[in-house]
């Protein structure tokens, strides 16, 4: 989850100047990047378990190490080290120590990969030291909740007191779940609308093709995706598939509208955050915010405002693609492949608006609430999941293809593909590998994925 908003500190008068913020995110094409961020889960080599804040092998200790070794630069929450920065890219926690880089804006896919390669090198140096290891998948496989620690930042202690009101899984979104996401640009507002459509649309198909949660508390929790399914019941205010995202009046403005309508969490003031769970913004926008008396929003809290939604695609001054869990290094590279050849050249993403612009508002409804738990193999239009993610891989690969970055070998992106199509063409995820070892080698254990997945 975000640190602190970097916007600028001028107050807001209307609503027009919140719509233009969101309007100057529009770059030239040339200047689009690629923004991939990826949740990884640390674990104690001698017994498996998280490790805490401030202990000698905590995750302080992890954050310290990694600035020290490797130039990062600290960013403090009072005392407490929250966050580290170098070169636009930073290194952050989420509320159970899940460590998250969020990378530089880079050009191309095989710039995106060296960089999530160097972040897991570093990460393995100053983890080796202190004995731990991390993980990626979409939920922890082996503890409970109470067993997930909790980390010194202001914003999540608000958000731990306000989740269990609004939905009975939000502390389990916050503590036992990755992700790995990837943010993309947009040159126009038709643009912007049309690149929202389809990533929306086929945002269930990326939840299945990256389905890798299928255990609870070291035991089968009958989904392919948890994490996925525990977005259905946190909060409902700010989450799901934004069905007026197809509305012909979909712009910026609506959007803005939307986020309007979002309850607050907070309102970030002299490196505190005031509790302002449940409040609303149109009354910060009138000056009637009772916990910043008379004040309306300084563009900061908008940009602040904009990271507590989460919906399956997220519109910031750029979009964010939220739907997959986390998993290994070919599959953090994976990710950003599919929505960069969806996304990025013209044809693909005119395929790609072919491919699910007839969906109804109800198939796009099934789609979210059953692939969770079937993923790939839930039926869909007299075929399958697997038949959709198929067609949209074909897709992106001759989109990544158009666009002709090549390394220095001539190898071209679409090759960060791969991990996707053979899970596709064999019509199974990565859960259900994860299953078929648990009731076979592993015994009905879950403790050898940290031996076999970690980083």
């Amino acid at each position: 989850m975000s640190n602190p908003s970097q916007a600028p500190a001028a107050r807001v008068e209307s609503k027009q100047e919140l719509v233009d913020y969101l309007a100057r995110g529009e770059k030239a094409r040339s200047d689009w990047r690629i923004g991939t961020e990826h949740e990884k889960f640390g674990f104690r080599l001698d017994d498996l378990s998280p490790p805490d804040y401030a202990s000698p092998r905590g995750i302080r200790a992890m954050l310290e190490g990694i600035a020290t070794r490797f130039g990062w630069k600290p960013v403090y929450d009072q005392e407490n080290v929250i966050a580290l920065l170098r070169d636009g890219a930073s290194i952050s926690l989420e509320p159970a120590g899940q460590l998250e880089l969020s990378g530089a804006p880079l050009a191309n896919l095989h710039q995106t990969c060296c960089e999530v390669n160097s972040h897991l090198v570093e990460v393995k140096a100053v983890a080796d030291d202190l004995g731990l290891g991390f993980l990626g998948m979409g939920f922890h496989p082996r503890c409970t909740r109470a067993e997930m620690p909790w980390m010194p930042k202001g914003r999540y202690k608000i958000m731990r007191e306000y989740m269990p009101k609004r939905g009975n899984l939000g502390l389990d979104m916050m503590t036992r779940t990755c992700t790995v996401q990837v943010n993309l640009d947009f040159g126009s507002e038709p643009e912007m609308v049309k690149m929202f459509r389809v990533a929306l649309a086929l945002q269930p198909i990326a939840t299945a093709l990256f389905a890798d949660s299928p255990f609870t508390e070291g035991k089968p929790n009958g989904f392919m995706s948890y994490r996925s399914q525990i977005w259905t019941d946190t909060d409902p205010d700010r989450t799901g598939m934004l069905g007026f995202v197809f509305d012909d009046s979909f712009g910026y403005e609506r959007y803005v509208d939307y986020l309007l309508d979002v309850p607050m969490y907070f309102v970030y003031r002299n490196g505190r955050y005031l509790d302002a769970s449940g409040k609303s913004f149109r009354d910060f926008m009138a000056g009637k915010l009772d916990v910043v008396p008379g004040e309306k929003p300084l563009m900061s809290d908008f940009a602040d405002h904009l990271t507590t939604a989460f919906p399956e695609v997220r519109l910031k001054q750029y979009l964010e693609m939220r739907g997959a869990d986390s998993g290994p290094w070919n599959r953090l590279c994976a990710l950003p492949a599919f929505f960069v050849g969806l996304l990025y050249d013209q044809t693909a993403l005119d395929a790609a608006w072919d491919l699910v612009k007839d969906f109804s508002i109800e198939e796009r409804e099934l789609l979210r609430r059953e692939v969770p738990r079937q993923a790939l193999k839930l039926p869909f239009r007299g075929g399958r999941v697997g038949d959709l993610a198929v067609a949209a891989l074909k897709i992106a690969a001759h989109g990544l293809q158009r666009r002709a970055q090549c390394n220095s070998r001539g190898i071209d992106e679409s090759n960060f593909l791969e991990p996707l199509i053979e899970f596709a063409n064999a019509g199974i995820c990565p859960a259900e590998r994860k299953l078929e070892l648990f009731h076979g080698p592993w015994h009905g254990s879950v403790d050898p994925i940290f031996v076999e997945f970690a980083y």
